[in-house]
């Protein structure tokens, strides 16, 4: 439950081994934040980040299983969780990049990755909001990217996967208006992680330590849409219009 000056004290992370939510937890632990909880595919490769989170002030930190492609088990995994304690914070992060060439090849390893980016957190998102209208508060932080505001041919599979899961937040968070639960969703340009370190550097790239100082000042300020960098939506009021024939000739 948030404390009395309305800080985060609990987080259920969705994707725990995120590099740009375990940097935004280190921010909100040097904060308030004691409880966490971190859900990903493989609890103990996770084991070192829980451990990082305690010696950083944390005082509970725990690993659990979850698969954002197991569909089936997502509402009893959320309706666990959310029976062992509220939350005031959910940070969804898991993704996938893929590879555009091979997934045009492959069309399945294609629906996979939309599978992971879309319906996965489609899945997993409609009960975390059933239990946080329930408890009558609570954020939904969803990680999309600049690269679902318009889909590009090197990276249209990604980028449509995207689309998707950023019209569906914005939809969910209209739907929650009211009921003390909100939903914010934060839209990165080229982040240079591990998964992306063998693509080089970008223009106006960031990195996850950037990123999540943008998600903590958008929590502070209870926003909707924040990007990272900053400057990027007043680029993207221009490239969102551009007539497709000169859109294809940006550097795709």
């Amino acid at each position: 439950m948030k404390d009395a000056l309305g800080a985060v004290e609990s987080v259920l992370v969705l994707g725990g081994g995120s590099e740009i939510a375990q940097a935004t937890l280190r921010k909100l632990v040097a904060g308030r934040t004691r409880t966490i909880v971190l859900a990903g595919r493989d609890p103990q490769r996770m084991d070192a980040d829980a451990e990082a989170l305690r010696k950083a002030g944390a005082t509970t930190v725990e690993t659990v299983a979850f698969d954002a492609l197991d569909f089936s088990s997502h509402e009893t995994f959320v309706a666990e969780r959310f029976a062992e304690r509220s939350f005031d914070l959910v940070i969804l992060a898991f993704g996938v990049l893929g590879d555009q060439e091979h997934d045009e090849r492959h069309a399945l390893d294609a629906v996979k990755v939309v599978e992971a980016n879309f319906t996965g957190a489609v899945s997993v998102l409609l009960p975390v909001a059933q239990r946080l209208r329930a408890q009558g508060r609570g954020t939904i932080v969803v990680l999309s990217t600049v690269a679902g505001e318009r889909a590009r041919a090197a990276n249209f599979v990604y980028g449509s996967s995207k689309a998707g899961l950023d019209a569906f937040c914005q939809g969910l968070g209209d739907s929650l208006l009211g009921s003390g639960v909100k939903v914010m969703i934060v839209r990165p340009g080229f982040v240079t992680t591990k998964m992306t370190a063998h693509m080089g550097d970008r223009p106006m790239s960031t990195d996850a330590e950037s990123v999540a100082d943008v998600i903590v000042g958008g929590l502070a300020r209870g926003s909707e849409i924040v990007w990272a960098p900053a400057k990027l939506r007043y680029v993207f009021m221009v490239l969102r219009h551009l007539p497709r024939p000169v859109f294809r000739k940006l550097k795709q």
